[in-house]
């Protein structure tokens, strides 16, 4: 389906420029209200990072719901997981996140969830569409949405992060650091994991506004590796500005990625004898991950990239545990949605049920290769299929000899083409993703100049 606003993962871009304004953001509230308000279930919740810009957008908004005839709930800085599972619980008929996620922050975007706490079909965020294109009109004043900020918000997912852990298990004994990115997780997972016994030291704790994802988080990770060498930590564990991916780093200092974390997890459900279904990686997941999860005799699927990908696959072939290697995993035994500090705590519960480091654990993978290059966009062109471009795989695909893979996408939520190669000989790989990255970066320049 070709949307003029929604991207992969809701609508997202730079603010101020459209439609990342107050304008838009006001009509847009105004138009998810005449869609997801339908049926009389009046109630919409919106949760935002730690943005600067997520002031002005949630005062547009609320006042878009309430010229509909809808009923805000604020739960103020909030991660999006949070935002999914409070919305069940809210009983409202839809929630809003502001949010750009890992990006930095002059951006901001939107997500939305349904009323069952899942992303939105593609048919509703069509239809949210139409209604941005009619003329904006105010119900009656006696019809107003009125707006209430939710006080208890953080404790009710600070308890449900809870919940999520086995109750005959605890965190004591545990060192943690724990790297909130500056973000909307920063007053959650510090008490999830201290309440649950660990000894806990947390960084990316202190938002200004403007600090989300700089520097910290799991786009990051560099300090939290020091920081966990230097206070001699069992593990480390970094959360993006969101809060709905998390990466991890062992006590010598090793990244552990989130094939690693999502690995970790289906053999320990499978030991368990509470795995179901096969597990969903995308086009994206390493090669080690397949090839492990085979050894353990678990089925293996690849989705498009993209979470609601992901969740789609999990949902046609009954699944339950699926995730990408940038840390966002789904596990739908425990929630709705990624969740990054809920899939950190099936981690640490597969830690404390076998006794075993995290460094133990990881080493039942062996990742392949695999370099990845980020090609810049002036202008948003898909080179993907271009001819030349197409050769050039070919003759990279000749080059691995049957023993590596090669993909190009187009990012859904920023201004790139991804260039991804994978193999065994990590010099070959990393010399044809250079190639790569370069014959993709002249074609684009071609095309910008002959439009």
């Amino acid at each position: 389906m070709t949307r003029k606003y929604f991207g992969t993962d809701g609508i997202r871009g730079r603010v101020g420029e459209q439609p990342i304004n107050a304008e838009f953001m006001l009509k847009l509230g105004w138009a998810a209200g005449r869609v997801l308000g339908k049926g009389g279930c009046g109630r919409v919740v919106i949760g935002k990072d730690t943005r600067i810009s997520g002031y002005m957008f949630e005062s547009a908004l609320e006042a878009g719901l309430s010229a509909a005839g809808v009923d805000i709930r604020l739960l103020g800085p909030m991660p999006t997981p949070a935002i999914a599972y409070l919305t069940r619980t809210l009983g409202a008929c839809a929630g809003i996140v502001i949010s750009a996620s890992h990006n930095p922050h002059y951006d901001n975007g939107i997500k939305f969830f349904s009323a069952d706490g899942t992303k939105l079909p593609d048919d509703v965020e069509a239809e949210i569409e139409r209604e941005l294109e009619a003329d904006m009109v105010t119900v009656p004043s006696e019809r107003l949405g009125k707006a209430v900020r939710v006080e208890d918000a953080r404790g009710r997912y600070i308890e449900y992060c809870k919940s999520t852990f086995p109750g005959r298990l605890n965190l004591r004994g545990v060192k943690i650091v724990v790297d909130c990115a500056n973000g909307a997780t920063y007053q959650v997972a510090p008490s999830v994991f201290k309440e649950l016994g660990a000894e806990v030291t947390a960084i990316g704790v202190n938002p200004d506004g403007l600090n989300i994802n700089q520097g910290c988080g799991s786009t990051a990770p560099e300090g939290l590796r020091e920081r966990v060498l230097a206070e001699k930590a069992d593990l480390g564990i970094a959360l993006d500005g969101d809060g709905d991916r998390v990466l991890m780093v062992d006590h010598t200092g090793e990244l552990v990625d989130g094939d690693e974390l999502l690995y970790i997890i289906a053999r320990a459900r499978a030991g368990n004898g509470k795995l179901s279904g096969p597990v969903v990686g995308t086009l994206m997941s390493n090669l080690g991950l397949e090839l492990a999860l085979q050894g353990e005799g678990i089925a293996f699927l690849r989705a498009n990239v993209g979470d609601r990908y992901v969740m789609e696959m999990l949902q046609a072939h009954e699944g339950m545990l699926g995730g990408e290697s940038s840390g966002h995993i789904i596990c739908l035994d425990r929630t709705t949605t990624g969740d990054g500090i809920v899939s950190a705590l099936q981690v640490l519960a597969a830690l404390v049920q076998s006794g075993s480091s995290l460094q133990t654990l990881r080493q039942g993978m062996s990742k392949f290769p695999q370099i990845m290059i980020n090609v810049p966009l002036a202008e948003r062109v898909d080179v993907t299929g271009n001819t030349v471009v197409l050769q050039a795989v070919k003759d990279a695909e000749t080059v691995m000899n049957g023993k590596g893979r090669v993909l190009l996408r187009p990012s859904g939520t920023e201004p790139l083409i991804r260039v991804m190669v994978e193999g065994e000989n990590e010099s070959l790989v990393r010399q044809q993703a250079e190639h790569l990255a370069e014959v993709v970066a002249q074609t684009v320049e071609r095309q910008i100049k002959s439009a």
